[in-house]
């Protein structure tokens, strides 16, 4: 198998081109070989090229868990940037189907190649049963018990659940967010982002991935992230997200959220599986 490594703002993934399908089926089998990172290339992920009829192209996203993804932030501008370099791809802007429906990837190139990337991530569903069966009204700043520890959890759905809880980032350890994505309260686990605001147009975030762990950079859980702190008046609309990997720009449009980041290519080879 030829694979190419990829890092967004410190997310990384294993990039594969799929466009003839000869994985498919082995999808799960292949995540969990690959992400290895003591046996194996290592990854929080893998992303796979398929073909597409309704974009331009397609991603599929597997966890490093071998669970299947329906969005990722630093992946898609990863991935963007493959099609394009690799000429799979040649529009800019580009269309690209995910199982979070079509995103639109618009890129900053220089001498052919992808530097920065800008996604529209679609807007958020705020219904509370996009994460939970247990709250009748949409749940922003709620207090809630989990491991004997009370949080005020803001939770909804971007692309892929996602809770967020405020206060200093010292104040909490980032495996406390085990605890939080397992939590009965929420059906299909959820991302976790602990937040601290900085001012109007800055916020750090730390993040649990569901099926991948702590992270270096998550760009629905930036999202997200900015989404919260702009709904509980903290910040404005143009927001700078600083995560341990790196910096991620976030403005929230009537037409939807847009992300921009950094995509690098680490490195290509060949694997046995």
């Amino acid at each position: 198998m030829n694979f190419t490594k990829m890092t967004g703002t410190g997310n990384d993934f294993v990039v594969i081109d799929d466009r003839e399908n000869n994985y498919l089926g082995k999808e799960k089998e292949i995540a969990l070989k690959l992400c290895d990172r003591h046996f194996s290339i290592g990854g929080d992920g893998v992303l796979l090229v398929r073909k597409s009829e309704k974009a331009d192209t397609k991603m599929v996203i597997i966890n490093s868990d071998g669970s299947r993804a329906s969005m990722c932030g630093n992946g898609i501008r990863c991935f963007a940037k493959y099609v394009w370099d690799e000429k799979i791809v040649l529009t800019n802007p580009m269309t690209i189907e995910t199982d979070d429906g079509i995103k639109k990837a618009d890129l900053k190139v220089e001498d052919g190649k992808a530097k920065y990337v800008t996604i529209n991530m679609g807007k958020p569903s705020l219904e509370p049963s996009t994460v939970s069966e247990k709250f009748d009204e949409k749940i922003l700043d709620k207090k809630v018990n989990i491991k004997n520890k009370e949080y005020a959890i803001t939770s909804f759905h971007m692309g892929v659940p996602h809770t967020m809880v405020f206060g200093k980032l010292d104040d909490y350890k980032i495996e406390e967010g085990k605890g939080i994505e397992k939590s009965d309260i929420f059906k299909a686990g959820t991302n976790v982002n602990f937040c601290e605001v900085v001012n109007k147009n800055k916020i750090l975030v730390k993040t649990w991935e569901r099926g991948a762990g702590a992270t270096l950079a998550c760009g629905t859980g930036s999202c997200a992230s900015v989404i919260a702190s702009n709904l509980l008046g903290y910040t404005g609309k143009e927001v700078e997200v600083v995560v341990p990997g790196g910096n991620i720009f976030i403005e929230i449009k009537e037409e939807g959220i847009l992300m921009r980041g950094p995509a690098n290519t680490c490195f290509r080879g060949e694997i046995d599986v």
